[in-house]
């Protein structure tokens, strides 16, 4: 199995540092923000990995990681041209990468779970797509997800709600098969201009093929100041 890692982006909420440097490149512990997604796929056996990143950002990549020789991985990369167009356009980007099911990581996702029994599963199962789920203290900042734990389904999306069911947000780790790429096709932008994540995932809940399971340790979206302090923290102590 492959995957792919979406490091593109303008990083606005993490400026000024991203006014000078992609945000996944920024320090969290003894290394780059990107390491650490880089390892755990590593960790889960899959040695094949796509960067998706900006025209600007693939030199500063390529200096820091080269072809993966020191992680012990093969890296590729790729640009996204229409920079701002949403992570879904993002993920289109890895279109003639990927052959069969594969995984998707948002570059800015810090986990502590091995990824092995999830990516297993995966393989197993018939669903064509599978999102990892994380309670949260504040849903309102997140795709939340709304869940059948008895039937073990997602029975909605909800980008950011104002009055969220639930606590259960969907983290930025995704495995879907190559039918993904068709139903990429068929979404609209949103009032953003974007193409969304979460109208790709609800397009799969529409066709009862969309699958979950729950992170069961610490998991960070480190796209802030104060989430770049927490992730420090994390990965100094771990070290």
């Amino acid at each position: 199995m492959k995957a792919v890692i979406l490091a593109g982006g303008s990083g606005t909420r993490l400026s000024p540092f991203t006014k000078i440097i992609n945000k996944h490149l920024l320090p969290v512990g003894s290394y780059p923000m990107i390491y650490w997604p880089i390892k755990r796929l590593k960790q889960a056996g899959i040695n094949e990995i796509l960067i998706v990143t900006n025209e600007e950002d693939l030199v500063s990549f390529k200096k820091v990681l080269g072809a993966g020789e020191e992680l012990g991985v093969i890296l590729s990369y790729t640009i996204q041209k229409e920079k701002g167009k949403g992570i879904a356009n993002a993920l289109n980007c890895a279109k003639d990468f990927v052959d069969d099911k594969f995984v998707v990581l948002l570059g800015d996702n810090l986990f502590d779970d091995d990824l092995s029994p999830y990516l297993e599963d995966f393989k197993k199962e018939k669903y064509e797509a599978k999102v990892l789920l994380k309670e949260v203290k504040d849903p309102k900042r997140y795709g939340i997800a709304f869940i059948d734990e008895i039937k073990h389904t997602i029975i909605s999306i909800i980008e950011k709600p104002k009055n969220p069911i639930s606590k259960y947000c969907v983290t930025g780790i995704y495995f879907y098969d190559r039918n993904v790429f068709g139903l990429i096709q068929s979404l609209s932008p949103s009032k953003r201009g974007e193409l969304e994540i979460t109208d790709l995932n609800n397009l799969y809940i529409n066709r009862n093929e969309l699958n979950y399971d729950i992170l069961k340790g610490w998991w960070l979206d480190a796209g802030t100041h104060e989430a770049l302090f927490e992730a420090n923290k994390h990965f100094f102590e771990g070290e």
